[in-house]
């Protein structure tokens, strides 16, 4: 019997998980959990990645009484970090969301054309894309890359950090915006024109490929033997697509957690101008290509919270929802995908002020504004669905929802409603349990990701939300389409 250890790194917290095979269910159990919050320093927002690497330490020495026959790593997606020629860390990844990164994506339109960019990358460009980060280096900070010797991305910085092995895991390079989608490489092309240095990337393997096993320092300081270590789909939201528990390969997905990532499976790319225009990225998956768009998820719920918790008001997420229940339907709309809702801060204001410029009823009581953002969560879900299905000619009769964003039974229900469709919501651990599904792919413990989705379904989270009052979700809808300006 084979059990394996994930770390999961969302935006906002890590957890580390043991998962075994018996008897044809999976035995799951969370051993360690952790904060992920970045730190601001003199004026630069970073990820705090030696706090995070002990943290996946402590996993390791709780995980090992247990036993343990592999470990993978999943995170976010875009950030990086860079070593120098001796291997040592040059400073702590910086934070997608810092300001640094504002209006390079321009930039890198200005160098390249978009299009041409969009049908060699099949991603579009973003500010947060590690492509506009690096173009930062090249133009603001060029030491740095001079002193620069190798690129990884999250994932792969904590396999090296474990094993001593520098590798770059294909999901998570996907999101870089510096592959080549067709070849599934990095483009040299693209590398040499925006003058970034070739030698920064190491060869690319498929999610499930061996990185060796832990350092011999790692095992002397923690006590335990030399666990192997895998390159699991090193995307958090690749690893969560792995365990939906589709009954066939055509299905609709919305991964959402702090950021919500919806779209479809697919065996090739599209990068044909109206999947550009849509703003639709090719990501790699396990066993292929997901079209999928970037949209907000739960962040703003997230600040919101935090925001109020600063003002030393006692609120928790059941609390905001049972608020939000009670509060006025469709009263007020916003663009959930709007910049001004990226950064940290005081976002109920944000959404306030949205609101009044775009002369709406301004929400002022916080289940207001919590019903203002899961609406509108569910309505650019149902324009992304839209979307999709006009670009793959396909209808898809149930959207699988998978993530954190599970917890809310509002959002899920009001998703089903917007969508004209059900919604089969769970597993709410989606990435932790698609990178052990791969683990055990990986040892034998499982023929393949159909059989693993097989048994995802027989899981006791899975829950069902039907559609219900189709015609007030509907008119609604129109309404949000001339604020949002869709």
């Amino acid at each position: 019997m084979k059990q394996v250890l994930a770390f999961d790194f969302g935006a906002s917290s890590g957890r580390a998980m043991l998962g075994r095979l018996e008897n044809r269910s999976l035995v799951l159990e969370e051993i360690h959990r952790f904060p992920n919050e970045p730190v601001l320093v003199s004026g630069t927002l970073y990820w705090d990645v030696l706090r995070l690497f002990h943290e996946v330490k402590q996993g390791i020495l709780l995980a090992s009484r247990a036993g343990i026959d592999s470990i993978g790593i999943d995170t976010w997606g875009v950030d990086f970090g860079l070593l120098d020629k001796h291997g040592v860390l040059l400073e702590n990844p910086v934070h997608y969301r810092d300001a640094r990164n504002n209006g390079m994506a321009a930039v890198c339109r200005e160098m390249i054309p978009e299009a041409e960019l969009y049908a060699l990358t099949g991603i579009p460009a973003m500010d947060i894309n590690t492509l506009s980060q690096l173009l930062y280096l090249v133009r603001s900070r060029p030491d740095v890359l001079e002193r620069a010797e190798t690129l990884l991305m999250m994932p792969d910085l904590f396999v090296y950090f474990l094993t001593g092995t520098k590798q770059s895991e294909y999901t998570e390079a996907s999101t870089s915006q510096l592959l080549d989608v067709r070849t599934k490489t990095w483009s040299q092309e693209l590398t040499d024109r925006m003058g970034i240095p070739r030698r920064l990337f190491p060869d690319v393997v498929p999610p499930g490929t061996p990185a060796g096993v832990l350092r011999g320092e790692i095992c002397r300081e923690l006590g335990v033997p030399e666990i192997p270590v895998v390159s699991v789909a090193g995307h958090d939201t690749q690893s969560a697509l792995a365990a939906v528990p589709a009954e066939s390969g055509n299905f609709l997905f919305i991964s959402c957690g702090t950021w919500a990532l919806m779209g479809t499976h697919c065996p090739a790319p599209d990068v044909s101008e109206a999947a550009r225009a849509a703003g639709f990225s090719n990501e790699g998956g396990f066993d292929g290509i997901s079209l999928l768009a970037n949209i907000t998820g739960t962040w703003m719920i997230q600040e919101c919270k935090r925001h109020w918790l600063r003002q030393g008001e006692n609120v928790s997420y059941d609390g905001l929802d049972a608020e939000a229940e009670n509060a006025e339907p469709f009263a007020c709309f916003i663009d959930p995908c709007s910049p001004e809702f990226v950064a940290p801060g005081d976002m109920p204001e944000r959404i306030r002020s949205w609101c009044r410029k775009t002369g709406q009823r301004v929400p002022e009581t916080k289940g207001a504004v919590i019903r203002c953002v899961y609406e509108s969560l569910a309505f650019t879900y149902r324009r992304v669905k839209e979307q999709i299905e006009r670009l793959t000619n396909m209808a898809y009769p149930c959207i699988h929802l998978v993530g954190g964003g599970v917890k809310s039974a509002m959002l899920c229900r009001m998703t089903a409603c917007a969508c004209g469709v059900p919604v089969v919501a769970g597993p709410v651990e989606g990435a932790v349990l698609g990178n052990i599904g791969i683990q055990l792919i990986r040892a034998g413990a499982l023929p393949d990701i159909a059989g693993f989705r097989e048994i995802v379904r027989g899981m006791p989270d899975i829950r069902r939300y039907e559609s219900r009052d189709w015609e007030a979700f509907d008119k609604a809808y129109g309404i949000f389409q001339g604020v949002v300006k869709c």
